[in-house]
């Protein structure tokens, strides 16, 4: 990449949020199409009567969440790998590079999407992080040595 990314500005606190709320309206239609797709499953083994009074077993409840966590984190990831933007990045010009400004890899991007519910568990304190730090990152910016930058508007 050119010098120009390596000045870019740090994205702030609210901009991102921004960016994460467009993204959550897009991925809520993605977890009600799974929860479509699993329904349709579950009537389709068990038959729609005993649909109601079927107790399923905790281990598939696990892996339900678990499939449906790996689908949403994987928009996050072809995203990023690919351009380095979710279409809420996009709309609110920002995006995700290595410190180094090349676009990130698909092992970072799936480590980073671990390390972002790390960083939002505890009352979101590892987002709030970008308040105190002085290069503006989260804890999972840091700790993927990644960075989001907001991008210069297009003439």
């Amino acid at each position: 990449m050119s010098d120009t990314s390596t000045t870019r500005t740090t994205a702030g606190l609210i901009r991102r949020l921004m960016a994460i709320i467009y993204d959550s309206l897009l991925l809520l239609g993605i977890a009600f199409a799974y929860g479509v797709v699993l329904t349709i499953i579950r009537i389709n083994i068990l038959g729609r009567d005993e649909l109601d009074y079927v107790n399923i077993p905790f281990a598939l409840h696990i892996i339900s969440w678990l499939l449906l966590w790996g689908i949403l984190a994987g928009y996050y990831v072809l995203c990023w790998t690919k351009q380095g933007q979710t279409l809420g990045m996009k709309t609110w010009r920002l995006r995700l590079e290595q410190t180094s400004g090349a676009t990130i890899p698909a092992k970072t991007a799936w480590l980073r999407c671990v390390l972002a519910l790390v960083s939002a568990l505890p009352v979101g304190l590892g987002y709030l992080w970008i308040l105190y730090d002085r290069t503006g990152g989260c804890w999972h910016d840091r700790w993927t040595s990644t960075r989001v930058v907001v991008l210069p508007k297009e003439k």
